[in-house]
């Protein structure tokens, strides 16, 4: 028989076998070993972090409110800071804040991508769930009235202008939102001579100057259209340098000149970050250009591609305040020649030829005192505009009852020269346009006329070498009488195309007659009829003691 085994050896025998497993191990501890799983997170109790994006959406909701704005972009709003909207994911973002903010409240771990996209996606359902509200850019009004202009600052202070007077304001009333194409505005201060200074840099005569005065003001004013500030005149006056200056007092910017966007969707991300823009040295406008500028004066639509998304869209509405430069105001043409305000630069001579850096300089140093001063002259504006009417509406009619203001409140006559200026503009525009001659060459010559688009490509005399523009077809033809009518009614040409044939055809008809003299534009003292008188302070011709 086999001996039984001794229960004490075998009870060693495995303790000596654990111990030599173990003592192996120890002694390998330097090998390479196969990596355990990945465990778990746990807190400093042992319990079981929540994953990376539920935290960041919880480390969002205490510091953000998160609002959608009226074209369906999703912000968020600081609950204790300034009142800037900021978007969700692009840069400079909430997502670029809170994936730094994570990474310093939890030392040692990173966000990864994948869950900061998951808390932005929960965060835009957040906004979703609010009703949109206006997110405005760089200006805008208050519902109790008055205007509030976004210093551009980080520390988020604004000028808020009443019909009182305007002051600094720690924290906006309104949300703004910024972009990279915007730069810091000066703090305005109280000089009663900031216009005088801004006079001083320009080559214009006093009339232009008060013109100008009153554009840059009407540019804080978000509500109403601005026409298009062009700026003409020959090679040495200056065109340039004058409007980057107008614009970086309305709008600064590190761009604040630019050349003609090369399509619709390069200008919808030009007006999307900017209110004020100038294109610089324009030569020729193509019509899809010229149409977008005039759209962009009186409020532009453009429906795109909702980010992120492959099927939802939103449609941007905006007003922008623009500027140009050219040489040839027969550049504009149609209906853009009749929204724009055209101011003539003078010559430079050589002995008051200053250079560029000594213009910034001087610029830099008198900007607050300029933008105090045209504050003083906005918060008149807004005291006066509620009792303002005019007798005659000119196209423009917003940008007119403002002049009228001003005219009332400085003592200047802008509306007279605005009005005189734009039907040399329209003479200006009809001379760049051969089809536009020709048809006031007929006019001219037989009174009136009429016949069908056909007929008046027969009559018309057409050029030996054909301009690009001048219509191939009846169809063409008919097509730019109707978007020339603006134009030929402001030199007292009126087109009806309500009649038609009395054949069998019915064909659309064309009339085209001289406007009875007493129809044609009346002098401004005779349209303007405004009321009542300025009686809030600081509303004269001299700033307001204190505001």
């Amino acid at each position: 028989m086999n001996a039984e085994p001794d229960p004490v050896n075998t009870v060693n025998g495995s303790m000596d076998e654990v111990s030599h497993r173990v003592n192996t191990r120890e002694q390998r501890s330097d090998a390479p070993t196969r990596s355990p799983g990945r465990r778990p997170d746990h807190g400093d109790d042992g319990s079981k972090k929540p994953p990376a994006a539920a935290r960041i959406v919880a480390m969002a909701r205490e510091q953000y409110r998160f609002v959608m704005s009226a074209d369906g972009r999703p912000y968020a709003v600081a609950l204790d800071g300034p009142n800037i909207a900021l978007p969700l994911r692009n840069k400079g973002g909430l997502r670029q804040r809170l994936a730094r903010q994570f990474a310093d409240a939890y030392p040692g771990e990173v966000a990864s991508q994948s869950a900061l996209a998951d808390a932005m996606t929960v965060l835009e359902g957040v906004a979703e769930d609010t009703d949109p509200v206006p997110v405005h850019l760089r200006v805008g009004s208050v519902p109790a009235g008055g205007v509030v202009v976004d210093l551009g600052s980080a520390d988020g202070r604004a000028v808020q202008v009443t019909a009182t007077g305007w002051n600094i304001v720690d924290r906006a009333p309104v949300l703004f939102r910024r972009s990279g194409a915007m730069a810091p505005m000066p703090a305005p201060v109280l000089d009663g001579d900031g216009l005088a200074k801004l006079h001083a840099l320009l080559n214009m005569d006093e009339p232009s100057f008060h013109q100008l005065v009153a554009w840059l003001v009407a540019a804080w004013i978000p509500d109403i259209p601005h026409p298009a500030l062009v700026c003409k005149g020959e090679q040495g006056t200056g065109k340039s340098k004058a409007a980057q200056m107008f614009i970086n007092l309305i709008d600064p910017s590190p761009a604040s000149k630019r050349s003609q966007p090369r399509d619709e969707k390069a200008w919808s991300r030009q007006a999307f970050s900017s209110w004020a823009l100038c294109l610089d040295n324009v030569s020729t406008i193509p019509p899809w250009l010229s149409d977008t500028l005039c759209k962009a004066v009186t409020g532009d639509g453009v429906v795109d591609r909702a980010l992120y998304t492959d099927d939802d869209v939103v449609v941007l509405t905006f007003k922008r305040v623009l500027a140009l430069t050219t040489i040839d105001a027969g550049a504009l043409a149609g209906d853009l020649a009749e929204r724009v305000l055209m101011l003539d630069l003078q010559l430079i001579d050589s002995e008051h030829r200053r250079s560029e850096e000594e213009l910034d300089a001087t610029f830099a140093a008198v900007r607050p005192a300029v933008l105090g001063a045209l504050f003083d002259v906005l918060a008149c504006v807004l005291a006066v505009l509620p009792g303002v009417r005019l007798d005659s509406m000119p196209r423009m009619a917003d940008f007119a009852r403002v002049l009228a203001a001003v005219d009332q409140t400085q003592g200047w006559h802008t509306l007279d020269d605005y009005l005189s200026t734009s039907a040399n503009v329209a003479t200006d525009a009809m001379e760049g346009d051969p089809f536009a001659m020709a048809i006031a060459d007929l006019v001219e010559q037989a009174g009136t006329w009429q016949g069908t688009a056909a007929q008046l490509l027969e009559v018309l005399p057409a050029p030996f070498i054909r301009p690009p523009n001048w219509p191939k077809d009846a169809t063409r033809a008919s097509g730019r009488v109707k978007r020339l009518a603006p134009l030929l009614r402001s030199i007292g040409i009126t087109v009806d195309d309500t009649q038609r044939s009395r054949d069998r055809h019915r064909h659309r008809l064309l009339t085209l007659s001289r406007a009875p003299d007493e129809q044609e534009t009346a002098s401004a003292p005779e349209q303007a009829s405004i009321w009542p008188e300025v009686t809030s302070p600081g509303c004269g011709r001299t700033p307001p003691e204190q505001h």
